[in-house]
């Protein structure tokens, strides 16, 4: 590690010197100190070293919201691992698909997803170790176990630069398959500090972790708040009794969101009356009625919203909803935000473009996918593939994907238009498809299908949805379908989208 170099694990070993008394982790009924904390992870960290394990390699990680999850992240921090949080929305065949894209060489799986790793483990061959959650089982070592292995003195640090990967996420597919976007330690601190600074965020904070820890957002918030020496009420799911018991015995002061959490938080919370009083900051996305509702019944804390994504590590633009209602915010103090025409000349402001970042929370490129990454990183810039806009006042507003990835946003997740075609034409009954999102008061955004039928050929709205959902994650699923004779074609014979969401959108 060079004189210069911060990494998260320096935030660990500093919030052990500093603020070891403190509150670190609230989960599964225990609390757990700062100076515990970092105690367990030098535990965990010895045990995987004991397995094999050594920087640069990777850990995949397949669970809900725990403290083992937590323990994980900041055991690989410590030993220079990149840990892979795979998505338990997905399906089966896109677990596996994840897996194989980065091979690693541990996977540790809660009791409740070992049949999926247990089926597909002959497709892992670079996988040395498996560890459960829950008690050993088969070729699945208890992890338990493997964190007890001794009292973890002298678990390796390791001798890494800032800017090395800390973690895969892997995004919605592009091409019909997801790719992984490798953060670094360098990218992840310097997104927590500006939020640390624009938020006014100390040891007195406390996050609500509901969001999956597989998400950026989840992740990011958690690290934002740690990086000040403050708590995270680690939760496995979001479950809005679960979650207003733990706003009002844990004075939780921030947390993110997707639709329908919210509403759902808010319809509960009216139930009961319970004491929502300690909240200060919430980010996420939601319509303004929803926005206006909390603010009326929260009037001390702020709604914020921000624009980011995965590759990004964060938000790069952020404001109060209240300053400029249906804007992104405007750009956070490390990151330049530029709109570009299609030759990746600037646009003044009022005109639309693509959105392009450069600074150091831009990802350091996509697991395996060089030609990708070449494309993404020209000129110098991250091309986001979104479209936006600033006006004179230097507020993004968003103006949806670029017509070569255009992507639909149902309840905060990420769901390309072509990995769904890709499963639909599957189906034997199906000639052509096109997918694109449509308003959902529910969950923001819904997946809607037109299908051209093959001659001869018959199935319902309901079987094909159904068989969607053997083929990706339930939550890509179209919501709605609608079947057509035909798709108007552009002048390529191609199926012309724009036309088709105008003539489809409210059939």
């Amino acid at each position: 590690m060079g004189l210069r170099d911060f990494t998260l694990f320096d935030v660990i070993e500093r919030n052990a010197q500093l603020y070891g008394d403190r509150i670190a982790f609230v989960a599964d009924g225990l609390r757990i100190s700062h100076r515990e904390y970092a105690v367990r992870v030098e535990r965990v960290a010895a045990g995987l070293a004991r397995a094999g394990l050594v920087a640069g390699e990777r850990v995949a990680v397949l669970a809900q919201n725990c403290l083992e999850y937590v323990d994980l992240y900041g055991a690989a921090a410590r030993l220079g691992l990149i840990l892979v949080p795979v998505n338990w929305r997905l399906s089966a065949d896109e677990i596996a698909y994840v897996i194989g894209d980065t091979t690693p060489k541990a996977i540790v799986a809660g009791a409740e997803y070992l049949p999926i790793i247990e089926t597909a483990r002959a497709e892992f061959p670079f996988v040395a170790r498996f560890f459960s959650l829950g008690a050993a089982t088969g070729a699945f070592g208890a992890f338990e176990e493997l964190a007890r292995g001794g009292s973890g003195e002298g678990a390796p640090v390791a001798d890494i630069p800032s800017d090395s990967g800390f973690v895969v996420i892997h995004t919605a597919a592009v091409a019909g398959r997801p790719r992984g976007a490798l953060l670094s330690h360098a990218g992840l601190l310097a997104a927590n500090l500006q939020l640390v600074g624009r938020w006014g965020l100390s040891t007195t904070d406390v996050h609500l972790g509901a969001l999956p820890l597989f998400h950026a957002s989840g992740l990011g918030l958690m690290l934002a708040v740690q990086q000040a020496g403050g708590a995270t009420v680690v939760l496995p799911r979001f479950d809005p009794p679960a979650v207003l018991e733990a706003i009002a015995a844990e004075k939780v002061t921030v947390f993110a969101e997707f639709p329908p959490m919210l509403g759902a938080l808010l319809d509960q919370a009216a139930k009961g009356g319970d004491d929502l009083s300690s909240l200060r900051h919430l980010t996420g996305l939601d319509t303004a009625d929803t926005i206006d509702r909390f603010e009326t019944l929260c009037p001390s804390a702020r709604f914020w919203a921000g624009y980011g994504q995965s590759e990004l590590s964060g938000l790069v633009t952020i404001a109060p909803f209240r300053d400029r209602p249906g804007s992104a915010g405007v750009p956070t103090m490390l990151n330049r935000v530029r709109i570009v025409d299609d030759f990746d000349r600037p646009l003044p402001a009022g005109q639309t473009g693509e959105i392009v970042v450069r600074g150091p929370m831009v990802f350091e490129g996509y697991w395996n996918c060089e030609a990708d990454n070449a494309f993404t990183f020209r000129n110098g810039w991250h091309h986001t593939g979104d479209m936006g806009r600033f006006d004179d006042d230097g507020y993004l507003w968003y103006g949806g994907r670029s017509p070569a990835k255009e992507l639909i946003k149902p309840g905060g997740e990420n769901v390309y238009p072509a990995e769904v075609e890709k499963a639909l034409l599957e189906h034997a009954a199906v000639a052509e498809a096109v997918v694109f999102g449509v308003p959902d008061a529910q969950w923001g955004e819904a997946v809607k299908a037109v299908c051209v039928r093959r001659a001869g050929q018959g199935v319902t709205e309901v079987e094909l949805i159904a068989f969607v959902g053997t083929r990706i994650a339930r939550f890509k699923r179209p919501r709605h379908v609608v079947f057509s004779a035909e798709l108007p074609k552009n002048a390529q014979g191609l199926p012309d989208r724009a036309r088709i969401k105008r003539e489809f959108a409210d059939a």
